[in-house]
């Protein structure tokens, strides 16, 4: 167990680096978007009065539940047990209504937000706000991890978002992910084998949760249509939308979780919680 969190902190150090903050990002201090060659951005007096002090969790997080969206959640009876960890973590903004609760559960301290959702959903806040705030409301006090600093265009919604929850005085914060700490991951990985563009956000997720939690179980990490049972499910928890394909590498990614889950580093749940 301690193997593969050793390399993942010698690596990556999730607890220093998972978040832009002002102990790792100084102002002057010039970095490279990691989604993107030959741009470089240098951190400014605006920039570096979004950034928290430092991780703003207490480190080590105990029991942490790392959320992906995959068809397996539904009718899987497992929101109680993820609702029980001390942390729950969450991709892409996902529907988290009560028709949902029973499977996935309601719970929720950090959930990632692609800009592309920004764009597509809410329209680039550009004009309804209101509804983005709304929307979020359902993630309580949690805080919305952003990689702001991965593309150039991902920069504008990201910052958006952040200026959003602040001026609505929403109990979401914004956390901005560190391009060198998602540029470390994506080297740690294909170090291992994993030939992607890029990662996908539950396999950062996941490697964050190694280096930030004691106890790391995961559900919903599923990229295949049907389960264990041979019965087909949706790609999503929530809808059959697919993936572009060819961006991430799935089944790549879910033979290396599945070796975690097997020399013990993390807890896959595949089998229902509780019977529907």
């Amino acid at each position: 167990l301690a193997f593969a969190r050793k390399l993942l902190e010698e690596c990556c150090d999730p607890g220093q680096l998972f978040a832009m903050t002002k102990l790792n990002s100084p102002m002057g201090k010039n970095l490279w978007f990691d989604g993107e060659f030959l741009y470089s951005f240098t951190i400014d007096n605006a920039t570096y009065s979004l950034f928290p002090q430092a991780t703003p969790f207490q480190l080590p997080l105990k029991k942490c539940s790392v959320v992906g969206n995959g068809g397996i959640l539904k009718k899987s009876g497992c929101g109680k047990q993820i609702d029980q960890a001390d942390f729950v973590m969450r991709c892409n903004l996902p529907p988290l209504s009560s028709e949902y609760s029973k499977d996935v559960g309601s719970k929720t301290q950090l959930v990632t937000a692609n800009p592309s959702i920004i764009q597509k959903r809410f329209q680039n806040l550009l004009w309804s706000r209101k509804a983005f705030v709304d929307s979020v409301k359902v993630y309580n006090r949690s805080y919305i991890y952003m990689p702001a600093f991965s593309m150039k265009t991902g920069t504008g919604p990201s910052l958006r978002v952040y200026y959003t929850l602040e001026d609505f005085g929403a109990k979401q914060a914004v956390l901005f992910a560190n391009p060198n700490f998602l540029r470390d991951i994506g080297k740690f990985w294909k170090g291992k084998g994993i030939h992607a563009k890029r990662l996908s956000t539950g396999l950062f997720l996941v490697s964050a949760a190694l280096g930030l939690c004691e106890e790391v179980t995961i559900y919903g990490f599923w990229p295949f249509s049907v389960d264990l049972h041979r019965k087909f499910i949706s790609h999503h928890y929530y809808d059959n939308v697919l993936p572009d394909s060819g961006f991430h590498a799935m089944p790549e990614e879910f033979l290396q979780l599945w070796f975690l889950h097997k020399s013990g580093v993390l807890r896959m749940q595949l089998e229902p919680c509780e019977d529907p």
